[in-house]
């Protein structure tokens, strides 16, 4: 397929997890957006079966296929998604409809319902009434569907509600309490609800504070939903996540936005973590093992000192700023460095796709006094032609800061590299995705500041 990758409908089926997803073609002339469908075992190896459900014709409620879910009742498979034309509306916008398909068992192969199409009830926004997620808390329970939905008549930025229906059959629905009225949201995309262990979970993606796949916990189906100490899955660079669970484990599947002139757009690369659950009910996220072994290829990194750095990387910078770099490493690669920190250490972290000097970086950066890791690059933006006129003040790329535990001692940073695409995760709970439009050089390189951090292992694996 041609195109880039948007949302994500994720199906464990037959032994296989299929994922939908949006396809975006980004032409000239619209002509609506289709699901298309990509299969694999383990993340590694994929089938392409192409597009499976189409973009509806020029008039149709669906000329756009938006977000949705599959599910099994039995032998036959539903599917649930949201209809849009921006033909069809009012001076306040384009409606929202859910729409209905269906399949005798073949992920691939799908017949629509139009009879079963049906917007938002009074008191909703019909232009908000999108991304339908069908479960059941237990097999004789009716079924609940949920929508990411607004309130009509109520501030604009607090008015998001994940609104919920019930169905005894999968056709009729009826409007039920809502699941969770946050009041602080516009609204909360593509809501993903399940159980694992005690704790139920409820998933969405929010646009208002900031552009971040969320999660909430509750001992009951019901709520009340409860912030983790970690409530994101990732950063700006990991949207609209949906997960699904195979094999006794949890994947979260998103994309990857490509980027025009610094900003982020709609779509782009696909990309997957594996959750496990902490004692608390937070999760913690990680690339699948499966992913990781793919990259079977072992270069030791060997560093040698290039800025006020002692001989033995991670030493001697107990007052500085100082670097160790190495060769060139593969476009497409995982990269893994275990540290040592030292307490009262201010700063540590890789350089990738980084100049031989290590002057010009993609940095991601821990920073053990704050309890977060970062993204940073250098250079950075130039607001004048003055030495001093460059973007300091603008210390990290912002919407990539991630909250994590750095105390003193060993920490694992492996960060997955695909071209432009990066993965950085953080001893094995705090992932940390990205985007470099430009990677340019492939130097890759270790750096402290204010402190000190012996290197225990350092690889590149092709």
């Amino acid at each position: 397929m041609s195109g880039y990758v948007g949302d994500v409908i994720p199906f464990s089926y037959d032994g296989r997890i299929w994922l939908f997803y949006l396809l975006d073609e980004r032409l000239d002339e619209p002509t609506g957006m289709p699901w298309a469908l990509v299969s694999t075992t383990d993340f590694v190896e994929y089938v392409d079966h192409g597009v499976v459900l189409p973009a509806g014709d020029r008039d149709a409620v669906d000329f756009d296929c938006y977000t949705g879910s599959v599910i099994a009742d039995g032998s036959q498979l539903h599917l649930f998604y949201t209809g849009h034309n921006p033909r069809r509306g009012d001076a306040d916008g384009s409606f929202q409809v859910v729409c209905h398909a269906v399949s005798e068992g073949d992920p691939t192969r799908w017949t629509k319902l139009p009879d079963l199409t049906f917007g938002a009830p009074d008191g909703y926004v019909p232009q908000d009434w999108r991304d339908p997620f069908v479960y059941r808390v237990a097999p004789d329970q009716p079924w609940q569907m949920v929508l990411a939905a607004r309130y009509a008549d109520r501030p604009d930025r607090r008015c998001g509600v994940v609104a919920r229906l019930t169905s005894t059959d999968l056709e009729q629905w009826t409007l039920a309490r809502p699941l969770w009225e946050p009041h602080r949201y516009i609204t909360q995309e593509c809501p993903d609800v399940f159980q694992w262990g005690d704790w139920w979970y409820l998933v969405y993606s929010e646009f208002s504070d900031a552009f971040q796949t969320r999660y909430r916990i509750s001992r009951d189906p019901d709520g009340p939903w409860l912030a983790p100490a970690r409530d994101t899955v990732d950063g700006r660079a990991f949207y609209a996540a949906k997960s699904v669970e195979h094999n006794d484990r949890r994947f979260f599947i998103g994309w990857i936005p490509t980027k025009q002139d610094g900003a982020w757009q709609w779509a782009g690369d696909l990309a997957v973590l594996e959750a496990h659950q902490e004692d608390d009910g937070t999760l913690a996220f990680t690339l699948p093992e499966e992913l990781r072994a793919s990259y079977a290829d072992v270069q030791q990194v060997s560093l040698k000192p290039v800025d006020g750095a002692a001989t033995e990387p991670g030493q001697g910078a107990i007052d500085r700023y100082a670097a160790w770099m190495a060769d060139p490493i593969p476009a497409d690669c995982l990269v893994e460095l275990t540290v040592d920190v030292a307490p009262g250490t201010q700063s540590l972290g890789l350089l990738l796709h980084a100049s031989a000097d290590g002057e010009q970086a993609t940095v991601i950066r821990l920073e053990p006094q704050q309890n977060r890791v970062v993204l940073d690059t250098w250079p950075r933006g130039r607001t004048g032609p003055a030495q001093w006129q460059v973007d300091g003040d603008i210390p990290h790329a912002v919407d990539l800061e991630r909250p994590c535990p750095l105390p003193p001692g060993r920490h694992t940073l492996q960060v997955l590299l695909r071209g432009t695409t990066g993965q950085a995760i953080l001893d094995n709970r705090v992932a940390l995705s990205f985007r470099c439009d430009d990677p340019g050089p492939r130097h890759v390189g270790f750096f402290v500041t204010d402190g000190s951090a012996e290197v225990v292992s350092f690889i590149a694996n092709s």
